[in-house]
């Protein structure tokens, strides 16, 4: 199943693909939640009824090719990252393998959707690329163990890291979240596909092509810390609620390893791409 939030008249809202139509489903029942993420919290049942609606003579359809997307979960209670997750970009950042996770967050604010644009901050000049594999809680859990944690993902959808390295890495004691946590940096979308239809998340293709030119091709097969052992490490901390977002990382290949450094500027076009979950695609522009 592919769910999406849509811009509508009657503002955001829920909906699910039905061959080349989105169903808005609050429109088509309003005992359907108007947000994904209520959607979510509601639980396995009214999910189930989400699978049927594409039979309702009655559902409100939205053409895909007309439809303006926002991101898949444009209001969720946290967004976690996690950092150095990845084997090959350890290796290319010469740093250590992790032997936990490292993590950081964004703020809400930093989500956008595809086709929105990545704002370029002017107390910035090294913004960077990093295509990223994301989470998203479907279920609450705390104190998870890793094989029982994968009951608890709704989905996966493509997310975009974009990073200020300059804030990130050279301001006094290195700031992690507020590099991360810039208006605008957390493009995700455009879909929200459920577990059931991503046979397994650890073999996935993942892609970044800037401009046209692959920048990042690798495989979610090098996390070093696979989606349970995220889940579990983290809900030893908090509580993971419906809605959640965990960008889990991102392969060799970003800019600021590269000789000479790419970093990102007004007009570059970033796609990213993985396998079985879609292709988001965002534009830079000038603050």
């Amino acid at each position: 199943m592919r769910l999406v939030t849509l811009h509508t008249a009657a503002g955001l809202r829920a909906a699910v693909r039905h061959d080349d139509q989105y169903i808005d489903l609050h429109a088509t029942d309003g005992a359907f939640p108007a947000s994904v993420r209520q959607l979510l919290a509601a639980g396995p049942g009214v999910l189930e009824h989400v699978r049927k609606v594409g039979k309702r003579p009655e559902a409100v359809r939205v053409p895909v090719d007309k439809a303006r997307l926002a991101p898949p979960v444009p209001d969720p209670q946290k967004i976690i990252c996690l950092g150095l997750n990845y084997r090959d970009h350890a290796a290319e950042t010469n740093a250590p393998i992790p032997r936990e996770p490292i993590v950081f967050a964004k703020y809400p604010s930093a989500i956008i959707g595809p086709g929105m644009p990545i704002v370029l901050p002017a107390v910035s000049s090294e913004v960077d690329f990093e295509a990223e594999l994301v989470i998203v809680v479907g279920r609450r859990g705390r104190h998870l163990n890793p094989a029982g944690a994968l009951a608890h993902v709704a989905g996966y959808t493509v997310g975009h890291d974009v990073s200020a390295r300059d804030w990130q890495l050279k301001k006094d004691g290195k700031q992690w979240m507020v590099g991360k946590t810039f208006d605008t940096f957390a493009p995700t979308g455009p879909l929200l596909v459920t577990a059931d239809e991503v046979p397994d998340p650890h073999k996935l293709a993942i892609r970044l092509r800037l401009n046209g030119k692959t920048m990042q091709d690798s495989n979610t097969s090098q996390m070093i810390f696979d989606v349970g052992a995220t889940l579990a490490y983290l809900s030893q901390v908090f509580t993971l609620e419906p809605g959640d977002l965990i960008f889990t990382g991102t392969p060799a290949g970003v800019g600021s390893v590269r000789n000479p450094r790419r970093y990102l500027k007004p007009g570059d076009v970033i796609g990213t791409n993985i396998e079985h979950v879609g292709a988001l695609v965002n534009v830079c522009v000038a603050s």
